[in-house]
């Protein structure tokens, strides 16, 4: 079935989402009552932001056209669709508003209760002068979601939005989108209900249905705007009013008909595409990626059997995850759902499509990372220990470290390119104090010169993730061989293995940092077998940190990566605290290397200077000054090394 709409050229955007941008918090506790639910994941939400972030996540060019409140939580929504790609420009700040907020539980497939809280809220005031005719027109589409013609404010704003759609060759997109608890159809604690028969609703949706070109809607949406019991006769009534659209029913695991042209007898004779079978966690979100998947293919002119299997595959996985737009799918992984021969039951539980959905997603980038690690344990409780000094003393240490890195990055211009190592065993207060700035952020996990290998803080390192901040990395420190004695490679593998599930589960990124036991030989392949293993044993970090090599050892690792995992983050040269002038060497073997993305480096760096201040020889100023002199000194020899790589 041929798509035969026509968008205007050269437009610089593809879709303007028009709605509701709110805060989702989902409950963590699956099949528990909202009211015993004990803790929340914080999502953006909101259908057209919803979609606004789903078709910006499969390379749109999406914009956000809303309200939220000048807090923290819209300076995060705002956050949240900039960093997927989105066009954030016609978001207006409300300072009299609060962003809206939505809690939401899953008691099971079908029960999920939720309170919204959107009295007065900032998306709710958008008003006929936000809407900018310029701005409009610079789309080839325009998406406006049914809840927000709730309000007399946002209706008047939605219908000159439309009208300037109309005038300046704009395609108009309505998503049907009925919340009965949003019309004040219900109590405030029944905002699951979907469907509650009003012919004012009805009579209301009706009016602007002849301004869209795209209606689309569940089969209980087209009641509402139909205003009558049966479905076909209710589609008969959008039909009337809308000549020309093109009809969208959302069937649900049926799938989906489209309808160009007259209103077939039965709709099982529309024009059908099977949905796919996943077993259901939460039906929310489904229809917002359902829509994002049909708009990635329709706005690039594809078919429609094409536009109905993206966006069935795309509500299929988010049903079948926690949270609505952060389910939604890349590209990659989208593919990948699209080519398979038999769909997986739980495309969640799928080790290759969760992979695809944590490492395919825009994320920031990092090159030349310059970062001063002073993550060790033992080293700073010896130097207290030599000096006579108590171990509070470490943690003052090390926020003047952070002190001393603050100062480089802002000196020598490194911002995006500068990063720390620190634990939280004596380094608790520095970490607090580059939380926030932009910084690379690893902290270590293992339990200090364990083999094999043991965690810091026990068996309890799943729960002590939970309260790590998102943007901190996991490093996990393994003296691994893979000539060991069997035993102990297996329960060294095992342990990394847990590591590598637990960061599945919490989000967080995983630098592994392998350095083979002393004990046995050391070989030239030593290193790249050891990767090797770990990645036969579907083990993937983000990053890797290994000692210097040779400029042949580099570059059998970059064919490795390349091989074996293209979205890997890079590798990072470690220091163990060679002098200056080994460092310089291992620098100078990298400095082709297509996948070294820079150095962590620490004893070298701190040693001396923490050795002066712990004896009272410097003060504060004289600490940070060495410190920073020694960082610096080993920032200019890698940055000359990188410059001449790309002579």
């Amino acid at each position: 079935m041929q798509n035969q709409t026509s968008f205007a050229p050269d437009r610089n955007l593809d879709v303007i989402c028009l709605g509701r941008l709110a805060v989702d918090l989902y409950a963590r506790q699956l099949g528990a009552r909202l009211e015993d639910a004990s803790s929340f994941a914080k999502y953006l939400g909101g259908s057209s932001a919803n979609i606004a972030f789903g078709t910006a996540r499969l390379g749109l060019k999406s914009a956000m056209l809303s309200r939220v409140g000048d807090e923290q939580m819209g300076r995060f929504l705002l956050e949240t669709l900039e960093k997927e790609g989105c066009d954030i420009s016609q978001v207006k700040i409300d300072a009299q508003r609060l962003t809206g907020v939505v809690l939401l539980g899953i008691k099971d497939r079908d029960t999920f209760p939720l309170l919204f809280y959107r009295e007065n809220c900032a998306d709710m005031a958008l008003c006929e002068d936000d809407i900018d005719e310029a701005f409009i027109a610079s789309s080839k589409s325009l998406l406006i979601t049914g809840t927000h013609l709730s309000t007399e404010k946002v209706n008047a704003a939605s219908r000159k939005a439309l009208g300037f759609a109309r005038k300046h060759n704009v395609r108009t997109v309505l998503d049907i989108d009925y919340r009965p608890v949003l019309w004040g159809l219900t109590g405030r604690g029944d905002g699951e209900q979907r469907f509650i028969a009003d012919d004012a609703v009805s009579a209301h949706l009706q009016s602007v249905l002849p301004l869209f070109d795209l209606i689309v809607g569940t089969e209980e949406e087209f009641l509402i705007a139909g205003g009558k019991p049966a479905l076909l006769d209710c589609l008969q009534v959008v039909r009337q009013l809308a000549p020309q659209a093109v009809l969208v029913v959302k069937r649900g695991p049926l799938g989906c008909a489209v309808i160009d042209g007259d209103i077939p007898a039965d709709i099982d004779d529309a024009f059908t595409i099977s949905g796919a079978q996943v077993e259901v966690m939460n039906v929310l979100g489904a229809g917002d990626a359902f829509l994002s998947g049909f708009l990635s293919a329709w706005l690039r002119g594809e078919d429609y059997a094409s536009c109905c299997r993206r966006a069935n595959a795309c509500g299929a996985l988010v049903v079948s995850r926690h949270g609505c737009s952060v389910a939604m799918p890349t590209p990659a992984e989208l593919d990948y759902f699209l080519g398979l021969a038999v769909t997986p039951l739980r495309p969640a539980e799928d080790p290759t499509l969760a992979r695809l959905h944590r490492v395919s997603v825009k994320r920031k980038q990092w090159d030349n990372l310059c970062v001063f690690a002073f993550d060790h344990r033992n080293q700073f409780f010896e130097l207290a220990r030599q000096n006579g000094v108590p171990e509070s003393r470490i943690s003052q240490l090390k926020t003047l470290l952070v002190q001393a890195v603050a100062q480089t990055e802002a000196a020598s211009g490194l911002q995006g390119r500068t990063g720390i190592l620190v634990d939280d065993r004596y380094g608790e207060d520095a970490m607090y104090a580059a939380t926030g700035r932009g910084w690379w952020i690893g902290r270590p996990i293992e339990l200090p010169g364990s083999n094999p290998l043991e965690f810091d803080h026990g068996r309890a390192l799943a729960a002590r993730l939970e309260i790590w901040p998102q943007e901190h990395i996991i490093k996990c420190l393994v003296q691994y061989h893979p000539d060991d004695e069997v035993g102990n490679r297996l329960e060294q593998e095992a342990q990394v293995r847990a590591v590598y599930q637990m960061a599945q589960l919490s989000g967080h990124e995983l630098l592994l940092e392998v350095i083979p036991s002393r004990k046995l030989p050391q070989q030239p392949d030593t290193v790249l077998r050891a990767l090797k293993r770990f990645y036969n044993l579907g083990i993937y970090p983000e990053w890797w940190k290994l000692e210097s090599m040779s400029a042949e050892q580099w570059q059998d690792i970059d064919t490795l990566l390349e091989q074996r995992d293209p979205y890997c983050r890079g590798v990072v040269l470690l220091g163990l605290n060679a002098p200056v002038g080994e460092l310089r060497k291992g620098f100078e073997q990298a400095r082709n290397s297509r996948s070294c993305r820079g150095f962590m480096v620490g004893r070298t760096l701190f040693q001396e200077p923490s050795q002066r201040w712990l004896a009272g020889q410097i003060d504060d100023a004289g600490l940070i000054a060495a410190a920073r002199h020694n960082f610096e000194t080993l920032i200019d020899i890698w940055q000359a090394q990188r410059r001449q790589a790309q002579q």
